[in-house]
């Protein structure tokens, strides 16, 4: 018997809720129970870890600013912000080169078809067997179990 209950997304959160709750409570009374010389070291420990970050966050602001000028390519260097004629067409570029491909891999299939059914042909026209005996059913059932 399978006991497992479904849970809506309200009773979920109610749920973390209360377990969020009950770890900030023995947490709280844990950190009462610690000795004052760990509780210092454990502030300087904290402050040290929000400087870190405050300054990473710093840096990473900067960089941020310092690249986004660049980030607008060479239509942003352009006089109006317009790129030239010769971008443009540097970027149809790739399309064109994949469908030139897409067009010679369709033109290499079809012609390995073709040169398959004219193997088949060949083979039937040069065969001692009349064609029509390849449509004749206890042929293709003759056939079968020969091979077999």
């Amino acid at each position: 018997m399978n006991n497992s209950k479904l849970y809506t997304p309200r009773d979920l959160d109610a749920l973390q809720a209360r377990f969020a709750l009950r770890v900030a409570a023995h947490l709280t009374e844990r950190a009462e129970q610690t000795p004052s010389d760990v509780s210092e070291r454990l502030r300087f420990a904290r402050e040290q870890a929000l400087a870190r970050a405050l300054a990473a966050r710093r840096a990473s602001e900067q960089g941020a600013a310092l690249a986004q000028p660049l980030g607008g390519g060479v239509a942003s260097l352009m006089p109006g912000g317009r790129s030239p004629w010769w971008l443009k067409l540097a970027s149809m570029v790739p399309l064109a080169m994949l469908l030139v491909g897409l067009t010679v891999i369709e033109e290499l299939h079809d012609r390995a078809q073709i040169a398959t059914a004219a193997e088949i042909d060949l083979a039937l026209l040069s065969d001692d067997l009349p064609p029509d005996a390849y449509r004749d059913e206890g042929f293709v059932e003759f056939l079968k179990t020969a091979q077999e």
